[in-house]
């Protein structure tokens, strides 16, 4: 079964970040996934415009950044000037006054554009803008810091979403608290993608080429 795997990057050793993102690449996975944070869209600091701008020069693999700050129209060209045709830019649409000129300005630098949607979003709420994008992240746990609980509500969102995708035109991709047994479940129900952090990629005393052969593995 095919789906894409992406490393949370914010949950690397930044001791060596260099090295993580070369054992990463060599070990499978697809693309980098990059967590900005304002300290007021959500509350917590997490990586910088400097930190993306490094992995996109040091990486060959796509980079999936998901913007949780406010009002990221307001600094959404600098984000689209550091990255590269084919990467992704997700935004909060709460977090804008106007997404959909938002996803337009991702859209005409040729990039990927895409939205997140926390646990408290319903689909009802972002319906329109569901046919001008190419990828949804689905938040599995509330946005802002790594290793948090699954909420078990998400799931008949995410089923609401996987019935829509294909005549809305878009991707369903997972982020928050992804364990095997929940790419086993989704994968063939038609979610994209996963991105893995702390519980399955990060922290275990393997190399992470094991881990992501392992998950490509799982029996379904």
């Amino acid at each position: 079964m095919n789906f894409e795997l992406m490393a949370s990057m914010m949950c690397a050793n930044y001791a060596n970040l260099e090295k993580e993102i070369y054992n990463l690449e060599t070990g499978g996975i697809d693309s980098f996934h990059i967590d900005i944070m304002d300290g007021r869209y959500v509350p917590n600091f997490a990586m910088s415009l400097n930190d993306m701008c490094y992995i996109a020069d040091a990486a060959s693999k796509p980079l999936d950044v998901h913007l949780m700050i406010e009002h990221p129209s307001n600094n959404i060209g600098i984000f689209i000037k550091n990255l590269r045709k084919g990467d992704t830019i997700y935004i909060h649409p709460e977090a804008e006054y106007h997404p959909s000129t938002t996803l337009q300005r991702i859209i005409d630098a040729e990039l990927i554009p895409g939205i997140a949607i926390n646990p408290g979003t319903s689909v009802e709420t972002v319906f329109e803008m569901l046919r001008i994008v190419k990828k949804v992240l689905v938040m599995s746990v509330n946005p802002g810091n790594a290793g948090q609980m699954y909420l078990p509500y998400v799931g008949k969102k995410i089923t609401r979403l996987i019935s829509i995708k294909e005549d809305m035109g878009f991707e369903l991709y997972w982020d928050g608290a992804c364990s095997a047994g929940r790419i086993q479940e989704y994968a063939p129900k038609g979610v994209k993608g996963f991105v893995l952090g702390t519980t399955l990629l990060f922290g275990k005393d393997k190399p992470y080429g094991e881990t992501l052969r392992n998950i490509r593995e799982l029996k379904f």
